[in-house]
């Protein structure tokens, strides 16, 4: 394995392939990496024999603290994302505590994020996928995007698009979790925690 520290980093945006679910509360995990692959310059293409799309690039200023980073978006479907996350780990030689999970988080407040690393799925197939398939010492940013309201399924709201009200704040807070996510990488975890948990 390489030297951690210069290893790179393996940024994974959670969610379900297709236009009809593109604008999903499911899908904000696809939204934050495609805004970094936005800044990174790149576009995304699809990864060898993984089931993933990928772009390659680096985050961060020049100098040491730069990071190679793979952008991910698994095509799989969101329950089986973690066969092309443990494939495409394997490929790039990427540490498992390089890996970061992006994803939506029903427990807390829209626009809401939080940085960890390792932990329970809390019933989210995407992360239930990639833990059985890779150990659960991988980061997460949890985009919070709160409880379905009155007595509406849990399954129905995560995909369904955000409403229209949500949907004037989304930029920004995509924008956030993208800083996050940069922060992370650039400056590891307990900076971006104090910088970005609310």
């Amino acid at each position: 394995m390489t030297d951690d520290a210069n290893a790179p980093w393996l940024i994974v945006g959670l969610g379900n392939p297709g236009p009809e679910y593109a604008g999903n509360r499911h899908n904000v995990g696809f939204m934050v990496v495609d805004l970094l692959a936005e800044r990174m310059g790149g576009k995304f293409k699809r990864a060898g024999k993984a089931q993933a799309q990928v772009v390659e690039g680096r985050i961060g200023p020049p100098g040491p603290a730069n990071r190679r980073v793979v952008l991910a978006k698994p095509m799989s479907y969101m329950n089986l994302s973690g066969g092309p996350v443990t494939a495409l780990r394997d490929f790039y030689k990427v540490p498992t505590a390089h890996v970061v999970a992006v994803h939506d988080e029903l427990d807390i407040d829209y626009g809401v994020l939080r940085l960890k690393i390792g932990g329970g799925d809390n019933g989210h197939n995407g992360l239930k996928s990639m833990t059985k398939s890779m150990g659960a010492e991988y980061h997460r940013l949890r985009f919070g995007i709160g409880r379905p309201p009155g007595r509406m399924q849990v399954a129905d709201f995560v995909l369904k698009d955000f409403s229209s009200t949500e949907r004037k704040e989304l930029d920004y807070f995509v924008d956030r979790a993208a800083d996050a996510v940069e922060c992370l990488v650039t400056e590891g975890l307990e900076r971006a925690q104090s910088a970005y948990n609310a």
